[in-house]
Order: C-alpha cells, then sequence, then structure tokens
C-alpha cells in the first residue's frame, strides 16, 4: 500500500467534483475547491476522520467494499477505479460479482437528466448515483447509511419515511416484484458477498420478506407510475421507466411528466425548492 501516493490522489479527485455532480446541494460560502471531506465521507458511507486518515497518508488499508464505495463517491472512471486498488494493494473484484462501479458514460447520461429526478441502482438495489433533482424529490439518498442504502432493505427493514404513495395492493405487488428481483440477482451472482449478505439478513429480519422468499416468484421489470407525496408540492403522479445499463447489471430510474400537465409544472417548481431545502430527509 502506497498510503503518501493514495492520500494525494483522493485530495485531488476530490477537488475537482463540485457538490450538484454528484447530486448534491451546492450550497454557499464554499472555501474549498470541490468536495468537502464531510461531503465525500456521506457519499462513501465512511467517518470522516477514516477519510482525513486516508488523505494523509496514515490511515489503514481500504477493504474492498470502502474502495467501492470512494469510486462511486469520487466519480472514478475504470482506469482510475484500478489505480485507486493498486495504491491501496489491493485486488481488484473477481469475476462473477457485482460491478462495485459506474461507467463515465453512464454518470453522463445522469448528469443530462438535469430537468428529470433519475436514480442509478445495481442489481441488488443498491442506489450508486443520483442526480440533484431526485434528491430533492424522493429524498437525500446520501444520509442513509452505507449498509441501508439499498431499496429492498428499506422496504422491509428500514424505518425511513417513504415518499411513493401506495394502495395495500399496490404495496404487496410491489414488494412480491423486488424480492424476485433479488431472488434473480441472486442466481446470476451465486458468489457475491454482498448479494448473501443482504439477503441473509432480509431472511433473518423480515417474516414478511421470508414468506415471499418462499414463493420463488419470478419479476419482469416495466414501467409504471408512481405517485410521490413531497413535503411542498404534495402529491405529484409521475412516470416511472427503468432504462438497463446491460454489460454493468445496472438500471437507471427515471421520472418525468408529459409537458404542459400540472406535474410538468411541479417537476419545474421542484428544480427551484430543491435546490433551497437542504433539510429534505428520505423516504
Amino acid at each position: 500500500m502506497d498510503r503518501r501516493e493514495l492520500g494525494l490522489t483522493l485530495r485531488t479527485w476530490r477537488a475537482r467534483l463540485k457538490p450538484p455532480e454528484v447530486g448534491l446541494p451546492a450550497g454557499t460560502r464554499r472555501r474549498t475547491p470541490g468536495l468537502r471531506r464531510e461531503e465525500v465521507a456521506q457519499l462513501a458511507g465512511i467517518s470522516v476522520d477514516y477519510l482525513v486518515r486516508l488523505e494523509q497518508g496514515r490511515g489503514p488499508r481500504p477493504s474492498q467494499s470502502v474502495l467501492d464505495a470512494l469510486g462511486r463517491a469520487l466519480r472514478l472512471t475504470e482506469h482510475e477505479r484500478e489505480q485507486m486498488f493498486h495504491l491501496s494493494g489491493a485486488s481488484l473484484p473477481a469475476a462473477g460479482r457485482l460491478a462495485g462501479s459506474v461507467k463515465p458514460s453512464v454518470l453522463r447520461l445522469l448528469d443530462r437528466f438535469g430537468d428529470l429526478p433519475a436514480v442509478l441502482m445495481d442489481a441488488k438495489a443498491d442506489v450508486l448515483a443520483w442526480n440533484p433533482l431526485a434528491a430533492a424529490l424522493l429524498g437525500d439518498y446520501s444520509a442513509w447509511p452505507p449498509g441501508q442504502r439499498n431499496m429492498i432493505w428499506q422496504c422491509f427493514l428500514g424505518d425511513a419515511p417513504r415518499r411513493v404513495v401506495m394502495t395495500p395492493q399496490e404495496r404487496g405487488q410491489a414488494e412480491a416484484h423486488m424480492v424476485a428481483d433479488l431472488r434473480a440477482a441472486a442466481a446470476r451472482y451465486p458468489d457475491d458477498p454482498g448479494v448473501r449478505r443482504l439477503v441473509a439478513d432480509l431472511r433473518a429480519g423480515s417474516s414478511r420478506f421470508e414468506r415471499l422468499w418462499q414463493q420463488r416468484g419470478a419479476a419482469m421489470r416495466r414501467s409504471s407510475r408512481k405517485r410521490i407525496e413531497h413535503p411542498e408540492l404534495g402529491i405529484v403522479e409521475l412516470d416511472c421507466d427503468v432504462l438497463e445499463v446491460p454489460d454493468a447489471d445496472q438500471r437507471l430510474i427515471v421520472y418525468s411528466a408529459a409537458p404542459g400537465t400540472p406535474e410538468a409544472q411541479a417537476l419545474a417548481l421542484l428544480r427551484v425548492v430543491g435546490t433551497q431545502d437542504l433539510s429534505l430527509q428520505p423516504r
């Protein structure tokens, strides 16, 4: 592990990013170029003290999960991610496991949805990246602890308030779909430790999940409409489309509304309200 070079490299990568590029509000009176340490630590789900020690060249060797999280938080390219692993003295993840990185081309696509909320998830429903409008609509995913930054975990074990409004029948169908989707991911990645750990935690902690898991259902992803209760705009009903990233087994969830509708006007207002309200919490 080259601690000194790793620290210098992490600081360089942090300084080149701006908050809106990682789905965070810009804020005011920023004295540091790029992201603050607190922002990177929050995005990666690590302590600020740990990141300080890494940047100062006196931290312990990071685990693969920490390196994957830092790579996503810092928007690293595949070559930069490999460089970070090499500097850390760590082996690159083995084949047959979920991709922990996000392709730069996918991040560019996410950034292009400047007027539409968009969220990127992997095959086991970990939230990997999002744009500022998604945080304004659905809440700040960076406030979720790293082990809980998963939509299925939040559904069955989480206690964060939910903004998506469903009838009991709709919620039952959505839960069955999520469990079947996770079972399919577990079949594709039987050796992935993150998938195994998530399934074990859900089966042990939720009888509702266990009942659905035993049904061995099959899921088909399809577009839908979702009703979202925003604390300031009220209930907004939006189209929800899933764009697949096949080679990485990731999906981009995009919310939209037809031009000229009240929902489109609500999204336009959200672009103003969301950037000013820094107290929004994930729901």
